[in-house]
């Protein structure tokens, strides 16, 4: 038997790590701005800390933040995909979205528009990473 005839187990991505220059900015950014849900904030001694949030109450997949040690992590802050989108931020309502994204200061690089896979816009976080928010078809 090979690897690709056995059965797959259950996995899932639970966490994606997400560089930031200061773990409250982060939170605010994430929970204040994008309405995100802070699921752990624990103190690891050393200044670490183990900071997630994620996009729904339930958990389900989210960003694992974590503060940039050393040059070249902190060189990585707002280039973590090298310049293209990082993050696709789905969503059950665009408009809803967009609109109070809008509001709290987000900025589009682009108007909303139409795909064969949904209604998209290009936006950046708080260190300039752009997202996509989504609504699939």
């Amino acid at each position: 038997m090979t690897l690709i005839d056995q059965p797959l187990p259950r996995r899932s991505v639970a966490l994606t790590t997400f560089l930031v220059r200061d773990y409250d900015e982060a939170i605010a950014f994430f929970t204040g701005v994008l309405g995100f849900h802070l699921t752990a904030d624990q103190d690891m001694g050393g200044g670490k800390r183990w900071v997630a949030v994620a996009p729904r109450a339930d958990g389900g997949p989210g960003l694992l933040l974590a503060k940039a040690a050393g040059a070249d992590q902190e060189a990585a802050v707002g280039r973590q995909a090298g310049g293209r989108v990082f993050m696709f931020l789905h969503t059950d309502d665009f408009a809803r979205d967009h609109a109070r994204m809008t509001a709290a200061g987000v900025v589009f690089h682009e108007a909303p528009r139409h795909e064969p896979y949904g209604t998209v816009a290009v936006f950046e976080d708080l260190y300039g990473n752009p997202w996509d928010l989504l609504q699939p078809k």
